[in-house]
């Protein structure tokens, strides 16, 4: 087990970041972290790596309790946070030596992580030459210098252009064969494409836990359907496995069903089997953005 998290609730003042929080991720596994903004992923973050304490709850990084453990623990994880914490007159591998210092680590280890985060052309040149997307390797490099076997990035892709998001999500995912990573990010897309799970909080509590193929895969369906004429929503509630029924505007209407098969044949055969003309029929397919907003709303 690389991170555990058991009942960790954080309170400033009168208000409370993070609430009863419990998780567990594997060796190995790929966690996107998400929620609004407000929701308690940074601090999350922040307690799991020792950054600051919980008001209550245990936190704990391969068996290493934050808390009892913190320089053990802190030698497990490697942190990339929201805001990337770089010395912008320092030279790129001037600062890698910066932090092999601080980790007790041989210098040797500099040019293997250069080469692997793809900052070769750019390890002479001072930091503050760099695009942001070479910053953030950087700040990666620095995160994984010390070969740790938890890895904690906290908006890793923000500010990027698009061949820049592909770039450190390919490292990302790259790195992750080896690794465990909690991964938190705004951008779903990032997600679909490099999560294994997702857990999804909320006004500091957890609403979702999930693979993300279970997540996306057991969803209700929703239908978009518009009909001559008004019609009583009791009436539309006869159609096999509906469960909930929403006039939208007029005479169209938001079927939802409990069912992964595609239900439209049967509003078509419930429509004729009533008299009823269908001007308009859609199969609206959620994915993790709609589902994010209705779990988060």
């Amino acid at each position: 087990m690389s991170i555990k998290v058991v009942n960790t609730t954080k309170i400033y003042g009168k208000q409370k970041a993070i609430n009863q929080l419990s998780f567990t991720v594997k060796s190995g596994e790929i966690v996107g972290f998400l929620g609004p903004n407000g929701a308690g992923k940074s601090t999350t973050m922040k307690i799991i790596t020792s950054y600051i304490a919980p008001s209550e709850g245990q936190v704990f990084i391969n068996d290493l309790n934050v808390q009892t453990h913190p320089i053990d623990a802190k030698r497990n994880v490697g942190y990339l946070p929201e805001h990337n914490p770089l010395y912008l007159d320092m030279y790129v591998r001037e600062y890698l030596a910066f932090h092999a210092d601080v980790h007790e680590i041989p210098k040797s280890r500099i040019d293997e992580v250069i080469d692997l985060v793809g900052i070769t052309p750019e390890s002479s040149k001072k930091i503050g030459q760099l695009s942001k997307g070479y910053r953030q390797r950087v700040g990666l490099a620095a995160a994984i210098l010390h070969d740790p076997q938890v890895l904690i990035l906290d908006e890793p892709t923000t500010g990027l252009d698009p061949n820049q998001l592909v770039g450190i999500r390919d490292l990302i995912k790259k790195i992750g064969k080896k690794k465990t990573i909690l991964l938190s990010t705004h951008i779903m897309q990032e997600v679909e494409a490099m999560c294994d799970r997702v857990i999804i909080i909320s006004k500091g509590e957890i609403v979702a836990d999930k693979k993300l193929n279970d997540l996306l895969g057991n969803q209700k369906q929703i239908i978009e359907v518009e009909f001559n004429t008004r019609i009583e929503n009791r009436f539309l509630e006869q159609i096999e496995r509906i469960i909930q029924v929403e006039n939208i505007f007029d005479n169209q209407w938001l079927l939802t069903f409990d069912s992964e098969n595609d239900m439209r044949g049967k509003i078509f055969d419930f429509a004729n089997e009533n008299g009823l003309k269908i001007l308009h029929l859609s199969r609206k397919i959620k994915n993790l953005e709609s589902l994010f907003q209705e779990l988060t709303h």
